[in-house]
Formats: C-alpha cells, sequence, structure tokens
C-alpha cells in the first residue's frame, strides 16, 4: 500500500493525537478542548491562516501551495470532532476520562488524520492552489457543518469543491468504499405527543390509555415501510423513545415517542411524512386520544457528486490500489451532516476500512489506528493530484 512515507514515519505521533481526543471526548458544540488543541497544532504546523469559532466552536487551517497555480482553485477536507453520550466499555489505556461521554463514532480518528495531512501538506507545500482544512463540531445532531456554512464558511473561503470521509467498521483496513449519488440516508425526527385521559389501573375503562394508543402507533408506523413504500426503495421508521407514566398503578394523562425517519430520495421522504401523520392522528382518533406529530426534516441525503467521486476514488486506488476500493458501494440508512456541504459545493464522501471492530456507536468501539496512514495518505493525496499545477 503506497502510502506516503513520511506520514507512515508519524503514525506513533498521530496515534498519539488521536488517544488524547479518544481519553478527553466532548459533545457537539462543547468541543472547546479538542478546538483548542486542533488550532494550536495547525498554527504550530505552520498554517497560513488558521480560524476559530466558526459555527461556535469550528476550526479552519489554510494552507496555500507553492506551486506556481494554472487557476485559483481551491478545496476544502472536513473532519468532524464530536464525539456521543455513551458510556466507554473498552479498556483500552487512553479510554474516556469522561463518565457517560466516549469517541464511539472515530471522530477522534479522523480530526487525526486530518491534522496529519495537515502537518505534512504545511511542510510540502506540494501543489497549486489552495487547501482548506475544516474541522467541525457538532456532527452528531447538532447540524455543526450547517451551522459553519451560516457562519460564513464558503464566504470567507471561497472552496471549489469540498471532500469528507468517514471510518468504516467492517471494511477491511486498506480498503475504500465510495458510490456517485446518495450514499447516506436523510434522517427526519419524530416528535409525537399523546393526550389520553388518566385514571385509576383497576378502571380503564373510565380512562383513555395514551400508552396502550402510542403502542397501536408504533404497529401501524412499521406498516409504512412494509407495505407504503416500494419494495424496491429504501426507508426506515424507528421509535427510539417512549415516555409516559410514573407508577404502576396510575393510567397516566400523556405519553410521548420519538424517532427517526429515513430515506434516500425526496418522493419516499414525502410519503414518510405524509403517511405517519395520517396514522398518528387516525389513531389517536380511534381510542379517543388526542395527539400531534411534529415531523422535522433534518439532515438531508449525503448525495456524492458524479465527477468528484471519480476523482475521488482515483485517489484512494492510488493509496490502496484499484482492487480495494469499491466503486458501488451500496448506500447506507445512516446520516451525515456533510450533506449540507455537498449541498453547497460539489464532491464526495468516502469510507476508509475499519477492520473487524464493533460497530459505530457501540460502547466497544475504538477507531483503529493502523487505518491512520491510508486516511491521511489519501487526504494529502487528494489535494495533490486535484491541485497540481
Amino acid at each position: 500500500m503506497p502510502v506516503i512515507n513520511r506520514i507512515a514515519a508519524m503514525q506513533d505521533e498521530i496515534a498519539g493525537w488521536r488517544h488524547d481526543f479518544h481519553a478527553h471526548p466532548e459533545l457537539l458544540y462543547e468541543v472547546h478542548r479538542t478546538a483548542a488543541s486542533v488550532a494550536d497544532k495547525l498554527k504550530a504546523f505552520g498554517c497560513d491562516e488558521v480560524v476559530t469559532g466558526l459555527g461556535r466552536t469550528g476550526v479552519v487551517g489554510v494552507i496555500r501551495g507553492r506551486k506556481r497555480p494554472q487557476a485559483g482553485r481551491t478545496i476544502g477536507l472536513r473532519a468532524d470532532m464530536d464525539a456521543l453520550p455513551i458510556e466507554e466499555a473498552s479498556d483500552v489505556p487512553y479510554k474516556s476520562t469522561v463518565p457517560g461521554k466516549m469517541h464511539a463514532c472515530g471522530h477522534d480518528g479522523h480530526t487525526a488524520m486530518l491534522l496529519a495531512a495537515t502537518k505534512y501538506l504545511a511542510e510540502t507545500r506540494n501543489f497549486a492552489g489552495t487547501a482548506v482544512v475544516i474541522f467541525q463540531p457538532a456532527e452528531e445532531g447538532g447540524a455543526g457543518a450547517r451551522a459553519m456554512l451560516e457562519d460564513g464558511l464558503l464566504d470567507r473561503f471561497p472552496i471549489d469543491e469540498v471532500f469528507g470521509m468517514h471510518n468504516f467498521p467492517g471494511l477491511p483496513v486498506g480498503h475504500f468504499a465510495i458510490r456517485p449519488g446518495p450514499m447516506m440516508a436523510a434522517a427526519d425526527r419524530l416528535y409525537i405527543d399523546i393526550e389520553g385521559m388518566g385514571g385509576h389501573a383497576a378502571k380503564p375503562h373510565l380512562a383513555v390509555d395514551p400508552i396502550l394508543v402510542g403502542a397501536q402507533m408504533i404497529n401501524q408506523m412499521q406498516s409504512v415501510v412494509s407495505r407504503n413504500v416500494d419494495p424496491l426503495d429504501a426507508a426506515v421508521v424507528s421509535i427510539c423513545m417512549f415516555q409516559a407514566g410514573h407508577t404502576d398503578n396510575v393510567i397516566p394523562q400523556t405519553a410521548r415517542l420519538c424517532g427517526t425517519a429515513r430515506s434516500l430520495t425526496p418522493h419516499v421522504q414525502d410519503l414518510l411524512e405524509r403517511r405517519l401523520h395520517e396514522i398518528v392522528e387516525a389513531t389517536a382518533r380511534v381510542y379517543g386520544a388526542k395527539a400531534k406529530l411534529i415531523y422535522k426534516r433534518d439532515y438531508p441525503v449525503t448525495s456524492n457528486h458524479e465527477r468528484q467521486t471519480a476523482f475521488a476514488a482515483s485517489v484512494a486506488a492510488q493509496i490502496a490500489g484499484s482492487e480495494r476500493v469499491d466503486v458501488a458501494a451500496p448506500p447506507m440508512m445512516g446520516a451525515e451532516d456533510f450533506s449540507f456541504m455537498l449541498q453547497a459545493r460539489p464532491g464526495a464522501f468516502i469510507f476508509v476500512g475499519n477492520g473487524p471492530s464493533a460497530g459505530l456507536h457501540h460502547p466497544a468501539y475504538d477507531f483503529n489506528d493502523e487505518a491512520i496512514p491510508l486516511g491521511a495518505s489519501y487526504w494529502a493525496r487528494l489535494v495533490e493530484t486535484a491541485l497540481p499545477g
């Protein structure tokens, strides 16, 4: 695997950065320690410009190549910094020191790999044009990418194309996966408030039980995917939270359901929203309750642009060999707020293999340090290949 020798030589140092981030996880926009560490490193690397506080706690570095540019093109590379509210189950030496928080999605690795590429690019500057490295907060449900865009990311840095990367458990280390078009799903949020009529548990006939109503809603909502969505399309409806009641002998007055709806195409997204509203309202009415669904369209589909996808795949092939780059990977129903950046600029999102690790968002997950040289080399070669002079 022809990774960049300079980056391979830094692997222990890069892994050290990653372990430090892993031991000190931070959530959403509260990534103050991580962002400060990133900013300090970018300055020490010699970036031409370092900007902090973009999108609240985002950090951006600018590196200008030393070659004479044919055109003043700018390439953006993005990594995410935030962790998850999960108690870590592994016992690695760099285990999370913060109770109830851990890097269960590999953002510590993403940040470390992009830092490594930045250090290399700032040392060599063997390209023409400008590389902009973007370290983003709040990918895990906070839409940090959108916040950085709204805070003027593309106004301040005239990025022509933007690229993202995520590790993928189960994909062997040394492999990459990508596809043009929809790569990851749109993720919409569901909030359902049910009002029944509370009463004594021994006299259910004098009450309207919101728990029963909620249970029936959950059953009915599962039929949307199995009986309303075309089997050749993809969709997910998951209710992940059911809140009701405070004791064992009182039928509560209210209940709340929360969940997510996932889709890869606009027509399926529209269908999910319409049918879920109909089911919530009709089911409540059948049982004599009232209910309201708030359907919040959140992260859009992560859709890769065709030309940039082919380019990203060719760069990955330089690193791993074409036989280790899947250019027709199946789309995933997980979501990514890099989708907002792909709506604003052409670009592509790629997966890098994490080997046989626990799955993402699992308490035993850990980023595989063996993937560091590959991901960092991909970032560096992407800039040098896109901006050859």
